[in-house]
């Protein structure tokens, strides 16, 4: 029995740009393997403006596309019939850092925080609205690929980075480049050398979007409705989205993630980004 798609027909025609925009250029991998499901995205993304976009059934179809054409963001289906998008988005990311949506009839909030805490960057539950997907995609894409107008020069104690060509701020031994999305992380200091990189870690969109907000509001207290209305445009139903983020965030930043020096939580408030004077326990 074919799906009932009537939710996904828009009810009104979405005209596409003139021009297209930065992000409506951006190279977009459509994953459904039902097919009018599959076609019917292909038509809200071309009718929104964007001008490329494809689309893969399988997971295999999906990995060959991913080396060859090199999409720019993925909007994943979890069931899949050689495999689930869980898995596929594990493969992708061993070459591919692009950001990914999940688009999945299981609104179970165990896969939906799955899918959050292996690096995706939003979760959307089907039927969704054709206007709802395009604000997620959208909000995604300008999240990833916006280039920072501002330069910041951060110092941490005698560090100091200059940002003149890069948006950088330095934790500790991580330094992460807001421009590339890529977190350095630097052997400490000794007598005898000058610290070498040892690790760089990709951080997704919406994890870089939040460092952005608490680097902004340094030594200043955030509020949990504050950073899921900044990030996700609506501070209903995502604060355990907000805490896996934040989770896969200290893991990637913070020497002991279980005791962190710098995203620290504010219990019942929301979490700051630690001064640059010193860095101090949780709240």
């Amino acid at each position: 029995m074919s799906p009932d798609l009537s939710i996904y027909t828009p009810r009104e025609k979405v005209s596409p740009p003139l021009t297209p925009d930065v992000f409506h250029t951006k190279r977009i991998l459509v994953v459904e393997d039902e097919a009018e499901l599959q076609k019917l995205l292909l038509n809200i993304l071309r009718r929104d403006g964007y001008i490329a976009v494809q689309a893969a059934g399988t997971v295999s179809h999906a990995l060959e596309l991913a080396k060859t054409w090199r999409p720019e963001a993925f909007l994943l289906d979890v069931m899949l019939p050689d495999g689930d998008g869980f898995e596929l988005l594990r493969m992708i990311q061993k070459d591919n850092t692009s950001p990914a949506l999940f688009l999945s009839a299981r609104d179970e909030d165990e896969a939906r925080l799955h899918g959050l805490g292996m690096g995706a960057d939003d979760y959307i539950t089907k039927p969704f609205l054709p206007q709802e997907l395009l604000l997620r995609l959208n909000a995604v894409l300008r999240r990833t690929y916006t280039v920072p107008s501002v330069s910041h020069t951060v110092s941490i104690g005698s560090s100091q980075v200059n940002g003149a060509e890069h948006d950088l701020l330095t934790l500790g031994d991580v330094t992460i480049d807001f421009s590339t999305g890529i977190a350095h992380q630097v052997a400490q200091k000794n007598s005898q050398s000058m610290p070498k990189p040892i690790k760089d870690i990709p951080l997704t969109a919406t994890e870089l979007t939040i460092l952005k907000i608490l680097r902004d509001n340094r030594g200043i207290i955030v509020t949990t409705d504050s950073l899921m209305e900044s990030v996700w445009g609506n501070s209903f139903g995502y604060e355990n989205s907000l805490m896996v983020h934040m989770h896969r965030l200290r893991d990637k930043i913070e020497e002991d993630p279980s005791k962190p020096q710098w995203i620290l939580t504010a219990r019942g408030l929301g979490y700051r980004l630690a001064a640059p004077t010193a860095p101090s326990q949780t709240l």
